[in-house]
């Protein structure tokens, strides 16, 4: 049965914010669930609301800006047992011994798993690559790999359970970098993939290598006036989601499981987790709970399959909380890099070549390094025209944490490094950086590294022409009549400077990031949309799979069934299986894709009420009559939109229900020799131009602000376009002055795993972020729009590292950039 807990703290909070909502807001409601399953908030229900291009409020804002809202850490089962992982405090080592004795002899312990006790059968998992164990056999390959399971009453019995378990750890030699990894004689990692891909790749610890290469590079280096070479480094980031890795197994009676977790891609995770449980697809069956962020780190399977195996088990639910500590080592994080850049221009200031190495840590696990590097190599030249390109980008399987998806995916680390070749170049040359970049700024119809066309708007120029167009922000905003206000100062309430040796600088950027899934992916997305009568009015309800993880999906789909059925009311039914795949909320692709799904399945719904409408009442009927509607010789004259305001005239008793799947144009792999190929569907574009404070002295930087411009298409809902900017813009400031996971290069120990010494902006961080949204439309995509979560991270970072270098005159080839860079004493 339900748990008092669920029903009141959930229930009765949700009604309550739902009371107190304004009538223009669209609220969620509880989900009335059966007996035995975990009450649960959908991720948004209401009956009122805009439609395509207004600034509707998401139907779960205020619930969540009022702790109303539950998150998958919330979920509830009256006789729910609890789960913990046991986890390797060694980088690599082979597994001597494991003795789980004294943890299972413990009271109120139902259950200790290790590797032995996993059905027969699959034992790994993986995105991309199958490279996972469930749970570690003979060795570990990272700090922090899952070693065993617990399941007990309590949590802390689990915990204390699992310090319990004894193993034995021989260690063994550590690959942490590209010397290690490749090095004669270095260990191979992974020795059973090394032998099924022999000769594909040229080494056996390397995950994937993509070159590109157009042009004659030699023949164009003789030609330019100017050569600027950089190497550049680029730290780990963490995708610092507010909301741990957390999920709810229920082991049903037919054998299966009902798993109610949070996730970025259901289907994906159900891909994985049914071969290692034994079980078909169908019985495994899962539901989306609250998402408490993701940007990437929730792609990979963090839980999902141990709560799994615990529930089965013990055949109780099972829940699996993971502790701040445990999440820093529960997902992958954004891939370290070393990237080696070399650029040529002519006196005039246009490119004549460029190359360039970039090298990716995978870390233990391959997880979608191969994608991230087709994305580095692909976009490695950023948005600027050249035709003589020799790109290399390549992942490392090594010892250090698991790298996969993060916003921006592989494209960030590229723009830090060619973003400084071009301030280099122009200072080289005694050009302005804004008018150096837009001198070589692509357009449509410039073409890729990669050949492929550019065939939408690129304004690359006027994104970079606005943000240089803005007033800049007031100099010495600190200075007051009572004397300096420190808040405004670097280094803020800690009082360290009352504005001696502080400089300012002012930086620029721009980036270019793919949308959607690219090189042949089949990347389509699902929606059933049912159109009924109900009180008089027609009503809409769309159910997909799509993962609400924070960018406003459900606010969006709701609109454009509002827009394709000019109805008022609609209903976003939760996300899971029960429905076919909406991929990844990854990839700015999910408005495009599954929004193009939801339009897809309204205009199919249009037609079969429309024709039900001809069937029933043939030509000549009231409702046709006051939509203003016209039909002659059974076809839609005129009006054909209006008469969706009198669909309950129409319905009846009567429900139009259509699933439908929707696919964007398709692309084809890149050439593994050369690189080419129309690898991606589509681009965005942003640019920033940032403004710091620098105190030179004590090495403290404060960003004034950070301003944007980018083409966004079309923007279906404004307010969310705009928060998708800030948002974005926010993670690469902290990828550009303090965020790192410090990984000790000799022992492949992470240093940090916490929000005290892993440092992320905070509001008293986040300057003012002014946004310039720009409209042109694809015309490929639905509506026009352009993905727009991922541009903005690209660009933020390498703008605000440009205005620290101009306010130091420092090379700064690193991000973040600490304070030792800045005094010199690093």
């Amino acid at each position: 049965m339900t748990s008092a807990r669920s029903a009141t703290a959930a229930g009765a909070t949700t009604a309550a914010a739902a009371e107190a909502a304004p009538a223009t807001t669209a609220i969620a409601t509880t989900a009335t669930a059966p007996a035995g399953t975990p009450a649960r908030v959908t991720q948004g229900a209401g009956d009122a609301g805009g439609g395509i291009g207004e600034s509707t409020p998401r139907p779960d804002g205020t619930l969540k800006v009022t702790g109303a809202f539950a998150y998958s850490s919330d979920l509830w089962h009256e006789d729910m047992l609890w789960g913990q992982v046991l986890r390797s405090p060694v980088a690599h080592a082979e597994i001597v011994s494991l003795d789980v004795s004294e943890a299972l002899a413990q009271a109120g312990v139902y259950a200790v798993l290790t590797h032995d006790d996993l059905p027969t059968g699959v034992k790994e998992y993986g995105l991309e690559i199958r490279d996972t164990p469930v749970l570690a056999h003979r060795v570990v390959r990272h700090h922090g790999e899952p070693v065993a399971l617990v399941a007990a009453d309590h949590p802390e019995t689990a915990r204390r359970a699992a310090a319990r378990i004894r193993v034995e750890y021989r260690g063994l030699p550590v690959v942490t970098d590209e010397a290690t990894a490749l090095a004669p004689g270095a260990p191979v990692l992974h020795p059973g993939r090394a032998d099924r891909h022999a000769g594909r790749v040229p080494h056996p610890n390397i995950v994937h290598r993509q070159p590109v290469v157009r042009g004659d590079v030699e023949e164009a280096r003789r030609r330019a006036d100017v050569v600027v070479e950089g190497e550049y480094t680029f730290g780990m980031q963490d995708q610092a989601f507010l909301g741990p890795e957390s999920g709810l197994a229920v082991p049903a009676e037919d054998g299966g499981v009902d798993l109610y977790v949070a996730t970025q891609w259901l289907h994906a995770d159900l891909r994985q987790i049914a071969p290692v449980l034994g079980l078909p697809e169908e019985k495994v069956r899962m539901t989306l709970a609250g998402v408490g962020g993701a940007f990437g780190g929730r792609e990979d399977l963090s839980m999902q399959i141990h709560a799994c195996l615990l529930a089965l088990r013990t055949g109780r639910p099972v829940k699996i909380v993971y502790s701040r500590h445990e999440s820093f080592f529960g997902h992958v994080h954004r891939h370290p890099a070393k990237l080696r850049y070399e650029h040529g221009a002519t006196r005039d200031g246009r490119l004549t070549h460029m190359r360039c190495r970039i090298v990716l840590d995978g870390g233990a696990y391959a997880s979608t390094s191969a994608a991230v590097v087709g994305n580095a190599a692909s976009l490695a030249a950023g948005p600027y025209a050249v035709d003589h390109v020799d790109i290399e980008a390549l992942a490392l399987y090594t010892n250090n944490p698991p790298c996969g998806a993060m916003r921006g995916f592989g494209a960030v680390q590229a723009c830090f490094a060619y973003e400084a070749q071009m301030d280099r170049l122009a200072a080289r040359l005694g050009l302005d950086p804004v008018e150096f970049r837009r001198r070589n700024a692509m357009e449509q119809g410039t073409l890729m590294p990669t050949s492929q066309r550019v065939d939408s708007p690129a304004p690359v120029a006027e994104l970079l022409r606005r943000v240089k167009a803005r007033p800049l922000p007031p100099e010495r905003q600190w200075e007051t009549s009572e004397g300096p206000d420190v808040r405004a100062l670097p280094g803020g309430l800690s009082n360290t400077t009352h504005g001696e040796g502080v400089v300012r600088g002012v930086g620029y950027a721009v980036g270019i990031k793919n949308v959607g899934f690219s090189e042949g992916f089949d990347d389509y997305s699902t929606a059933r949309v049912r159109l009924e009568a109900a009180g008089g009015e027609a009503v809409a309800a769309v159910h997909t799979a799509m993962a609400e993880v924070g960018q406003g999906g459900v606010t969006v789909h709701a609109q454009i069934a509002r827009t394709e059925l000019g109805v008022t009311r609609v209903t976003i039914h939760p996300a899971d299986t029960r429905i076919g795949s909406a991929g990844s909320t990854s990839a700015s692709r999910q408005t495009y894709v599954t929004g193009g799904a939801v339009r897809n399945a309204c205009a199919l719904v249009r037609e079969r009420v429309l024709e039900l409408g001809r069937r029933k009442f043939g030509t000549h009927h009231p409702a046709w009559a006051r939509a203003g509607l016209r039909l002659e010789g059974g076809g839609v004259v005129t009006g054909e939109g209006e008469v969706l305001a009198h669909l309950a005239d129409v319905l009846e008793d009567e429900a139009v229900e259509v699933e439908a799947e929707w696919r964007h144009r398709p692309t084809r792999p890149f050439d593994p020799v050369t690189g080419q190929g129309d690898g991606h569907v589509q681009y965005s574009f942003a640019a920033h131009r940032a403004v710091v404070e620098v105190d030179t002295e004590l090495g403290l930087v404060k960003v004034v602000e950070l301003a944007c411009a980018q083409d966004v298409g079309k923007a279906l809902n404004p307010l969310s376009v705009v928060g998708q900017i800030q948002g974005g813009t926010a993670q690469g400031l902290g990828m550009a002055v303090m965020e790192e996971i410090v990984v000790d290069p000799r022992t492949a120990l992470v240093g940090n795993p916490s929000f005290t010494d892993y440092l992320i902006p905070t509001i008293l961080d986040m300057p003012a972020v002014p946004v310039d949204v720009l409209e042109l439309p694809d015309h490929h995509a639905p509506y026009g729009l352009r993905g727009v979560g991922e541009a903005p991270t690209l660009s933020s970072t390498p703008a605000v590292i440009a205005a620290i270098r101009d306010a130091t005159g420092l090379e700064l080839t690193r991000a973040p950039v600490r304070p030792e860079h800045l005094t010199g004493t690093a």
